[in-house]
Formats: C-alpha cells, sequence, structure tokens
C-alpha cells in the first residue's frame, strides 16, 4: 500500500516530520540513499532512492499526497549539488497532482543588521550559498506558478533539538557540556539569535502540507523567544542537564582556521554576518494563519537535554 505522505530525507528536520505525521495516524514513508534509518517508528517504512534521479523520485512518492523535501547535499557540496536535487525532485513530481512542501532556511535574505527577518524580504545574499538558496526557491515557485507541481515553503532559522547534530547550536555545543568541557558557541554569545525547535519545524511543515491557503507561498516556522541570547540557550541547557556552565565563542578568524582542516567550518566562515549582529526571524505571519505557537523554550530545552543524553556521542 502507498504511504500518502513522503519524507525525503531522514536528517533532524525529516525526522521530526515523520513524528508528528506518526502522531497524527498517518502512513509515513522515509526516503533517503541507504534505506536505512536508526529507531524507526513501527509502521513507517524506510526506502532507498537516488534523488538526483527523476525517475526515482517519481517510483519512490508514487501515491503519495503530500511530499516533503528535507533532503541536502553536505554543507560544502551545496553549490554544485543543491540545485540539480532540487530540480530532479521536481521534474519527478510534475504532473502527478501531489503536494510538495519545502524546508527552507533563511540565508537568501543575506545580512539585515539586526532588522527582523520577513517573508516579504527581498533576496540580498552575498554568500555563495544564500545566492543558491535564492536559487533553488526561485526555480520551486516558478514551478508552483506554472502548474507542474503545488508547492509551499516553510522556512526556519538555525536549529536545535533532538537529532540536530551538525547544527550551530548542536553537537559542537551540547556534547562537551555533558562531558565536562567547555560548549562551543559560534560568533557572539550575547546577540540576540532566533533558533527553530526541530519539532517545532516538523509540525510546521505538516500544517503546511494539509492546508491548500499555504499553497505558493512562504512561511516562517514559530520560534519562541526569538531574541534569545545563544549564551542564554546554552546557560538553559546546562542547568537542565545538571552540569557546570562552561563556554567559548568561535569567532570569524578561528572558525577560518578551523575550515583549514573542516570542510564545514570553511563553509561557516561566509556565514559568520548572522552571528555578529542581532539575527531575529519573525514568525508571526505563520503564528496568525495557522493558530500555532512554538514549544516554549524551557520545554524544548528540556526535551533537547534528555535527548542528547541518551544518545551519547559516538567516538
Amino acid at each position: 500500500m502507498s504511504a500518502k505522505h513522503v519524507v525525503l530525507g531522514t536528517g533532524a528536520i525529516g525526522r521530526a516530520v515523520m513524528e508528528e505525521l506518526v502522531k497524527r495516524g498517518e502512513s509515513v514513508r522515509m526516503v533517503n540513499r541507504s534505506g536505512r534509518m536508526d529507531e524507526v517508528p513501527a509502521g513507517v517504512e524506510v526506502k532507498a532512492a537516488d534523488l538526483y534521479d527523476q525517475a526515482q523520485v517519481r517510483e519512490v512518492t508514487r501515491g503519495a499526497k503530500v511530499v516533503y523535501q528535507t533532503a541536502q547535499p553536505e554543507y560544502h557540496q551545496w553549490v554544485e549539488k543543491f540545485p540539480p536535487l532540487q530540480k530532479s525532485i521536481i521534474d519527478g513530481l510534475a504532473g502527478s497532482g501531489v503536494k510538495l512542501v519545502i524546508a527552507e532556511n533563511v540565508y537568501m535574505y543575506g545580512a539585515t543588521n539586526g532588522v527582523p527577518l520577513t517573508e516579504d524580504m527581498p533576496h540580498n545574499a552575498r554568500t555563495r550559498k544564500g545566492r543558491v538558496r535564492s536559487e533553488i526557491h526561485f526555480a520551486a515557485l516558478a514551478a508552483h506558478r506554472d502548474g507542474r507541481v503545488r508547492i509551499t515553503f516553510g522556512r526556519g532559522s538555525d536549529y536545535f533539538g533532538p537529532w540536530g547534530l551538525p547544527t550551530t547550536m548542536g553537537e559542537r555545543t551540547f556534547y562537551p557540556l555533558l562531558n565536562g568541557k567547555a560548549a562551543q558557541i559560534t560568533g557572539r554569545a550575547d546577540l540576540p539569535h532566533t533558533y527553530t525547535f526541530t519539532r517545532d519545524f516538523g509540525r510546521a511543515l505538516a500544517i503546511l502540507g494539509e492546508r491548500p491557503e499555504a499553497d505558493g507561498q512562504v512561511w516562517h516556522v514559530p520560534n519562541d523567544m526569538p531574541r534569545i541570547m545563544q549564551g542564554e540557550i546554552v546557560k538553559m541547557f546546562a542547568e537542565e542537564a545538571g552540569v557546570p556552565l562552561k563556554a567559548m565563542c568561535i569567532g570569524k578568524t578561528m572558525m577560518a582556521l578551523a575550515g583549514l582542516f573542516i570542510p564545514e567550518a570553511k563553509e561557516t566562515v561566509e556565514m559568520m554576518y548572522e552571528f555578529e549582529k542581532p539575527f531575529i526571524v519573525d514568525s508571526s505571519r505563520f503564528e496568525t494563519a495557522f493558530g500555532m505557537k512554538a514549544t516554549p523554550m524551557h520545554e524544548a530545552i528540556k526535551e533537547t537535554a534528555a535527548w542528547f543524553k541518551s544518545h551519547p556521542e559516538k567516538q
């Protein structure tokens, strides 16, 4: 029997979508390259597919009502691999009648010097990854307007939460704390920075999938405490986990040095503008339209600490 909901990508956001759909009693198929996935809930199907092959996209999504696009290339391969990936997915779904919900971030806006980000802001990215995000967004929007695929877009800020490992508020921050070492904070700890809780991202994408009035539009998924400082999040995590608060800030120079050895760090350098001035994402439009409020920050931190404690760092 065909799954009515197909999630492309099994990272933190794909998993969050899956968990929300399972709560709702929906049939779900997860898709990645290997066809393998840890901690799969009963009844959830996991399939292998090469999403760069539109024929495989068409086959693995056959019979679906909604497809959620959360797959992405390795961070250091976005410029080369993201456009063909998303094009293949859209071409594979064209004419099928399926609705496509695309998970996006907020790189395409570029630096706004502390002005809160809203959905109607122009795309002024000066970074390579921001331009790619803008390029693939407008290509998808054109496919929607041409009637090839029904598409809606859910945009989240930097995220944290269960399975949120390779993020600026993930494994490099929380695992060191749990091991008695200093948490790594990207940029400054004393500036407001909006963070999206993974489970809120998943819930928001599920809502977009079921609401036809969301089609053809961009929506910032709900965030609690959008003006919270990074240092406050780390402090809250340490208190919840019952560990001493230790932290070190990684500035642009140190990130560039790390980039000599770590491809992901090298790619983070151009994004450091997010962490050198206030970075605030306004999600009020989604909250008003769909009546969803983000998980309170203290609760989100509690769930995050419990997850990291129960999933020790792999050596």
